[in-house]
């Protein structure tokens, strides 16, 4: 975003609140009607404007990019006369309509905005000019142009904008937010700039959209990334977003998060719509689910999430090595390995850092902490948390009855706790 075009420069760029209701003209040069939105067809080029909607006496009429010879301040001439009624098309992306005063994601500011205007580039192509999307303006320059469109002549707003800075958005850094799943389907606009975000980033973004685009994202995205962004939203909205999508799809991205998240929004539900989704999901995973719904959300049980390693009180570190081999997708957050007898009873807890200054052949055992601090699955939350501050824990196991571990509370766990607080 920023300055990066000066006043020599503006012959070149049309901006859209000048293209409207601009002059058309036939190839004598008799004025046909002004121009009352252009738009763009994604699927053809998913910059350059492709058809311009002119209004005549009752009708408009459709002008093709191909059948315009000149465009200026003053005006569009026409090469080609043979003009159609103007029908709306489901692959065509209408910038006044579907663009101007929308919501947009800004993905290098991280943040939503709104489309005040739009820079066109004006390019010679042969014998005709075209026009190409290069910006979305989003800045107090094309609030001044909205403000003066059709009072002022173009060249004189041009004159009062010069001593503001421009602020807006390459076209190719911009995500169309469309609810309507009929119309997006036919943009055509990669939405692998907001998969590639980091996940709280992104829950931001979401969180400031409306109901609908909000959902129009989640839909949308990769379901993996739909999942990390949807872990990092308050349980009430993410409980309004899986309530807006068919259970199926709903299903795919709960069966994506980790099962202590999961439970979380799915007991913000309706019991119907809870047990819809659950349905809907594989039996591993609708199991893990289901079983930390039974225990109330300000216990441990309530509280923890059954994505941890765990080996016999007999394995080595090779041992280790090869168990965490296997849990790829938890490293990532792992700090901790446990160990359990042969009646999955917890013996030991093993700090992941252990590992690396021991041999191979070493036992689990004699690198276990010096105290394991552990809860059950009944200890209220606030236990929990009194014993992370006392220990400085990065992560409490949790037991059963009779010893068994059950899951383990991580600080993330107890940072949402105090969040919500």
């Amino acid at each position: 975003m920023g300055g990066r075009r000066g006043a020599s420069m503006l012959d070149n760029f049309l901006f859209f609140t000048e293209l409207v209701s601009l002059p058309v003209n036939d190839v004598r040069g008799r004025r046909i009607g002004r121009i009352k939105d252009a738009a763009l067809v994604p699927l053809a080029d998913a910059a350059r404007i492709d058809r311009y909607l002119v209004g005549g006496a009752d009708t408009w009429l459709t002008v093709r990019y191909d059948q315009i010879q000149a465009i200026s301040l003053h005006g569009i001439d026409l090469s080609d006369e043979q003009l159609t009624p103007y029908h709306d098309d489901e692959y065509m992306l209408r910038l006044g309509r579907d663009l101007l005063d929308q919501q947009i994601i800004d993905v290098t500011g991280r943040k939503v905005v709104r489309v005040n205007d739009i820079t066109l580039e004006l390019h010679r192509e042969g014998a005709r000019n075209i026009l190409t999307v290069v910006e979305v303006d989003i800045g107090v320059r094309s609030i001044l142009r909205r403000l003066f469109q059709g009072a002022l002549p173009s060249t004189w707003i041009r004159r009062l904008q010069q001593p503001i800075s421009p602020k807006s958005i390459r076209w190719d850094f911009c995500n169309v937010i469309e609810p309507d799943p009929l119309r997006r389907l036919r943009l055509n606009i990669s939405y692998q700039k907001l998969e590639e975000m980091h996940p709280a980033d992104l829950a931001d973004i979401v969180e400031d959209l409306g109901p609908a685009e909000r959902e129009a994202i989640i839909e949308t995205i990769d379901t993996e990334a739909a999942a990390d962004a949807l872990s990092e939203i308050d349980p009430k909205m993410q409980a309004h977003i899986l309530e807006a999508l068919e259970p199926e799809k709903a299903a795919e991205i709960v069966e994506e998060m980790s099962p202590d998240v999961a439970a979380d929004a799915l007991s913000e539900l309706e019991q119907e719509t809870s047990d819809e989704i659950l349905e809907e999901m594989e039996t591993d995973e609708k199991t893990e689910v289901e079983e930390l719904l039974e225990f109330p959300d300000d216990s441990a049980g309530g509280m923890m999430n059954t994505e941890y390693v765990c080996l016999r009180d007999d394995s080595t570190v090779l041992d280790a090595l090869a168990g965490l081999k296997e849990n790829e997708e938890l490293l990532e957050n792992l700090n901790t390995i446990f160990l359990v007898d042969e009646d999955e009873r917890l013996s030991a807890a093993i700090p992941l850092a252990r590992l690396f200054a021991a041999s191979g052949g070493a036992r689990l055992q004699d690198l276990a902490s010096e105290t394991l601090v552990q809860v059950t699955v009944q200890e209220h939350q606030d236990r929990v948390l009194e014993l992370f501050d006392k220990y400085n824990l990065l992560t409490l196991p949790v037991v059963d009855r009779n010893g068994k571990l059950t899951g383990v509370i991580t600080a993330d766990d107890v940072i949402s706790v105090l969040r919500q607080k």
